[in-house]
């Protein structure tokens, strides 16, 4: 029999100690990294900046001093003078022609990512190729065949003839980025659902439509974006200043206000404050849509 009083001690081994040179890599970080973050916030914030300050100088001694200084008399009669000129109205068209053309973009796309991801048929691989190959073809390649079928179906100078191009222009990105994040839905959720005894009308509204609510504030925002901002539909396909939306009504203030610069800044300022606002509320849901499906 083993003495088991003469064995001797086992040592534990101890964790080695980090060397000096991983503790002054730690310290040091990734200096060519924070100053290129750096210098492209800076790029960022300074023309935002000269915007929103200049929004409030007076036209009188514009040119005079420091662009980036504070005024030193700062006045409201920019904001003013664009509420005055139909301003509300612009807004409301824009409104109209976004949120119309952000909802039928949506609801069709849903149903359009639901088929291709729960389908297998040929025809149905085809009809997503489509979709992708919709990605590929340029908006100012397509502006005269657009605007002749708009003038054939007599929407000219209509804001549904701005409605109907935005909505086909964002379908193919929008399906794309939905049939991703369909796609991370595990499968068996489905079968689970089926078996069940639900429908597929029922396993889209009960199950798809909650799991991909972060992706569809993702498109949403993406597409409320480019309808919002869009210029050269309302430049070719309105011609009536009742039927202006905000990016052409600022390209008027801007012939309008032909040296007042504070007067054209200060209406950007007010443009962009919904989609500000927008971008607010579905900020945390923006990064997760973006990048569903292309991490594995």
């Amino acid at each position: 029999m083993l003495d088991l009083e003469t064995q001797p001690p086992t040592s534990v081994p101890q964790p080695a100690e980090p060397g000096p040179s991983a503790a002054v890599r730690r310290r040091r970080g990734n200096v060519p990294g924070a100053v290129g973050g750096l210098a492209w916030l800076a790029i960022v914030v300074i023309p935002i900046y000269f915007i929103v300050v200049t929004s409030f100088r007076r036209q009188a001694g514009f040119f005079a001093g420091n662009p980036l200084a504070p005024p030193t008399d700062p006045t409201l009669e920019n904001y003013a003078a664009v509420v005055q000129h139909d301003f509300f109205r612009y807004v409301v068209n824009s409104v109209v022609v976004t949120a119309a053309a952000v909802a039928v973009t949506l609801g069709v796309s849903l149903l359009a990512a639901y088929t291709v991801v729960r389908g297998n048929g040929r025809t149905i691989r085809f009809v997503f190729s489509m979709f992708l190959l919709g990605l590929a073809i340029p908006l100012h390649a397509t502006i005269i065949p657009i605007y002749y079928l708009i003038t054939r179906l007599q929407l000219y100078d209509s804001l549904l003839g701005l409605i109907l191009p935005s909505i086909a222009f964002a379908i193919p990105v929008t399906v794309l980025i939905l049939v991703n994040f369909l796609r991370d839905v595990p499968q068996e959720l489905f079968e689970s659902m089926r078996m069940d005894g639900a429908s597929e009308w029922q396993t889209l509204i009960r199950l798809a439509l909650p799991l991909v609510r972060p992706a569809l504030v993702t498109v949403a925002i993406y597409d409320g974006l480019n309808a919002w901002n869009g210029f050269l539909f309302p430049l070719i396909l309105t011609q009536s200043e009742s039927k202006r939306v905000l990016p052409l009504s600022l390209w008027a203030f801007q012939g309008e206000f032909t040296v007042q610069i504070p007067g054209v800044l200060a209406a950007v300022v007010l443009s962009t404050l919904p989609m500000v606002v927008l971008y607010a509320l579905g900020r945390r849901y923006l990064v997760s849509g973006l990048t569903a499906g292309f991490s594995r």
